[in-house]
């Protein structure tokens, strides 16, 4: 199927990458949770398309730009590090209230953004899908551009249905516990801690 080789292995291979807990699924569920549905779609959306950006970029070699020059590398990895802990310091110092959501499409706005940044801001994403690729193209049966299309569409296609289960299912169990202030101040801090414990091991490896 367009070069790809045992697709349904590919498609079995993205679903367990997507279900491994990171800062994309993790900030998904935390946009689902504190503002519902549609922060998750739309923190869904700018991981989908932070993701587009990288296959991109990976397809055009940029990944064996960034290993061939471990400075460059070295400082991507560090900004998109303090970003994630200068999230996961702010979802510490949130106190949780019991008050009126703020305008929803300014909130769906933000929540996009935000997933968009931390996605973007992960070097290893680039390297991890130029290793990716070639383990299920077919060298003798590939249409070039169109079999990574056809891979890159097959991804976020994937991304877009698991991550869509996820903020439901997030907001089946959030509209029971909305109303506790316990609950929502402990998951900001589990949320926040979990991102900053990713941007220190960003750095550290």
């Amino acid at each position: 199927m367009f070069g790809i080789i045992n697709y349904l292995s590919f498609v079995l291979t993205v679903l367990l990458f997507l279900a491994i807990p990171g800062p994309g699924l993790l900030g998904i569920v935390a946009a689902a949770g504190k503002d519902g549905r549609r922060a998750g779609f739309a923190s869904t959306m700018g991981v989908v398309v932070g993701d587009w950006v990288h296959m991109l970029l990976a397809g055009l070699g940029v990944a064996a730009l960034l290993q061939a020059n471990p400075v460059v590398f070295k400082a991507i990895q560090y900004v998109g590090a303090a970003y994630l802990i200068y999230l996961g310091v702010g979802l510490l110092r949130v106190k949780p209230a019991l008050a009126a959501p703020t305008a929803e499409p300014t909130q769906r706005g933000e929540h996009f953004r935000r997933l968009f940044f931390i996605t973007l801001m992960n070097p290893k994403a680039i390297v991890f899908y130029m290793a990716f690729f070639p383990l299920f193209i077919n060298p003798e049966q590939h249409h070039g551009v169109w079999t990574l299309l056809a891979m890159a569409v097959t991804i976020s296609s994937l991304t877009i249905l698991f991550c869509f289960a996820v903020v439901l299912l997030v907001n089946v169990i959030t509209q029971r516990l909305k109303r506790s202030v316990t609950i929502s101040k402990v998951a900001h801090r589990i949320a926040g801690v979990t991102l900053i414990a990713f941007g220190v091991k960003l750095t550290a490896n």
